[in-house]
């Protein structure tokens, strides 16, 4: 079923990804060959492979080329992603990718990586998310990633996101989470461009119905194609035997047309083969991760990537 004309968008958050080296201005110490995590240059490589293993997989079923496009989240620095695009699954694929170190204080960004071949970067940048905590300062998280390129004829801009996390409680972060989806709206508000082709994706730490992706869907502007994917037997990660659906990816609604030149939506999944599942035990069929707690478990990711299928209307 390898279409000449279908191409893979992705998304995947690679938990924790970081280089083996400490930098002295982020909380890193944890993944230092010195640090809790025990975190060594050949744990790093392993998983370096094993990223790189399946990307080069995800939409195989549907598409000829590896993903288009992939956004990630948890990705330390360039040297992390140098190593994924140097592993052996992807090395012969002319891959780059756009990233800027965000203010978040463990030192974990998102980037987008892109085929040359398929994707051309016409202008990139962050948008800073400016919230704050109880006390009034700043909550130094990550910023949004934003990249206006032409995926082959045609105009697109794409949002990758990793918003504040729900540690200190759904309710009580939550309003972080809708200052996020609006701050991307705002960005969308500015566009020049008429009816743009818009992406918007990421680790929302939010699942489709939640009210900061409803405030995303209240635009008018979109389709969230993975909301039928989250049931309670399906979804990009799972917490105390809950599947949730943080992993997302929204379309604009300018992706459902046939005119010649442009893409069209085609389907969404969830990439969950066996080798990214746990294969036994008390957690069968859950996210094989890299980390519980202290212990290596030596795995992929505490995610599922997603990704969407566009055809290219030729």
């Amino acid at each position: 079923m390898h279409q000449e004309d279908q191409f893979t968008i992705a998304f995947y958050n690679l938990e924790n990804f970081f280089d083996t080296h400490d930098d002295p201005h982020t909380l890193d110490d944890d993944f230092t060959p010195d640090g809790k995590k025990e975190w060594s240059e050949s744990r790093f490589r392993k998983k370096s492979k094993k990223l790189g293993r399946t990307i080069a997989l995800m939409g195989k079923d549907y598409s000829s080329v590896p993903p288009v496009l992939v956004g990630v989240a948890e990705v330390e620095n360039k040297i992390a992603l140098d190593a994924i695009l140097g592993t052996k699954s992807i090395k012969e694929v002319d891959y780059d990718y756009v990233h800027f170190d965000s203010p978040d204080e463990r030192g974990i960004d998102t980037a987008l990586i892109y085929h040359k071949d398929h994707f051309k970067v016409l202008d990139a940048e962050i948008i800073p998310l400016l919230i704050s905590n109880g006390n009034g300062d700043r909550d130094y998280t990550r910023d949004i990633l934003y990249v206006h390129g032409r995926l082959h004829d045609e105009e697109i801009h794409v949002f990758v996101n990793h918003w504040p996390s729900r540690r200190d409680g759904a309710d009580e972060t939550e309003h972080k989470r809708i200052k996020a989806a609006e701050t991307v709206l705002d960005k969308i508000n500015g566009l020049e461009s008429e009816n743009p082709n818009i992406i918007v994706m990421g680790d929302f730490n939010d699942d489709p119905n939640s009210k900061s992706i409803q405030t995303l869907m209240d635009s008018g502007l979109f389709v969230n194609p993975m909301q039928q994917l989250l049931s309670p037997a399906t979804g990009s990660a799972n917490y105390k035997g809950e599947w949730s659906l943080f992993d997302q990816i929204l379309v604009s609604h300018s992706f459902l047309n046939y005119q010649k030149g442009t893409h069209s939506f085609k389907k969404a999944k969830i990439f969950a083969p066996k080798f990214l599942k746990e294969w036994k035990g008390k957690y069968k069929g859950n996210p094989f991760r890299t980390y519980v707690g202290k212990k290596y478990l030596g795995g992929y990711s505490d995610h599922f990537p997603v990704y969407i299928v566009m055809k290219e209307n030729r």
